[in-house]
């Protein structure tokens, strides 16, 4: 007896496991503003797809003994994953008063100084630290619109007066009773597919990726305003319900084939 289902059904348990522990990270960060959901992408794996035909040598005969010879691999199928992607549409928009809070209405990311260099974010529940900069909920400053290789230090965004009569314009021009600090930087990617989440709501770049991004011509950002997760909490338990029903026909169709080989190999024999 062929046991290959076997891998197929176990394969299938794996990618609904999966499935789950996405939907449950994208519950419990419904709360965390700017975040974006996440989804998994699965597919069927069939060998007999990637083989040519005069490759495969399946015996054609009516079935008999010679039916069961080696299938040269082409019934091999099994489910697999092709990964994660974030879907980046836009979250609702909170007003909290808190004038540190800043929301994008739009696309782009905000710059973040991070121990592993820049970073980006579209939370933009920021807050001041003890030396008077603007910085993230880690403690990591945000970053000002600066010219090509100016360093890091020099993007600092430093608000004097301990924030006194802050004022954020909507295109991110940053003043303090009426002087301006600096113009927050906001940057789009050609390819948002390439952002790799990296925890602390911040997004690296995955490796071997290298997507062209520039600077936001025309920002929309919201002082004392939060944009909401986009998680739509309806849907995540829709698909959780869905993901442990299929979860558990797998676990069926797992133990079927053991009771098989169980019989086959203690059953039959007698």
């Amino acid at each position: 007896m062929s046991i290959k289902g076997l891998y197929t059904a176990v394969s299938g348990s794996m990618a609904q496991n999966l499935r789950l522990e996405t939907t449950a990270n994208n519950l419990s960060n419904i709360n965390t503003p700017g975040f974006k959901k996440d989804t998994q992408v699965f597919k069927e794996y069939l060998t007999n797809n990637e083989k040519l035909p005069e490759v495969i040598k399946v015996p054609k005969v009516p079935a008999s003994i010679e039916s069961f010879y080696d299938m040269q691999g082409v019934d091999k199928s099994y489910v697999d994953t092709l990964g994660t992607y974030s879907d980046f549409t836009q979250g609702g928009l909170k007003q909290t008063g808190n004038k540190l809070d800043l929301a994008i209405d739009g696309s782009g990311f905000f710059e973040v100084a991070t121990p592993k260099g820049v970073r980006f974010t579209r939370n933009g529940a920021f807050s001041l630290d003890g030396q008077g900069q603007l910085v993230n909920k880690e403690g990591w400053p945000i970053l000002k619109r600066a010219e090509p290789g100016t360093p890091i230090e020099q993007r600092v965004i430093k608000i004097p007066n301990a924030g006194a009569n802050l004022s954020i314009s909507d295109v991110g021009d940053v003043s303090v009773d009426g002087e301006s600090v600096g113009q927050l930087s906001l940057v789009e990617f050609t390819d948002k597919n390439a952002l790799n989440k990296e925890g602390a709501s911040v997004y690296g770049l995955k490796p071997n990726r290298n997507p062209q991004f520039t600077s936001v011509p025309q920002p929309n950002l919201k002082q004392g305003f939060i944009e909401t997760s986009n998680v739509n909490i309806v849907q995540e338990m829709t698909d959780m319900i869905s993901a442990t029903r299929l979860f558990e026909s797998t676990q069926k169709a797992i133990q079927a084939y053991d009771s098989m080989a169980d019989k086959l190999v203690n059953v039959v024999p007698k």
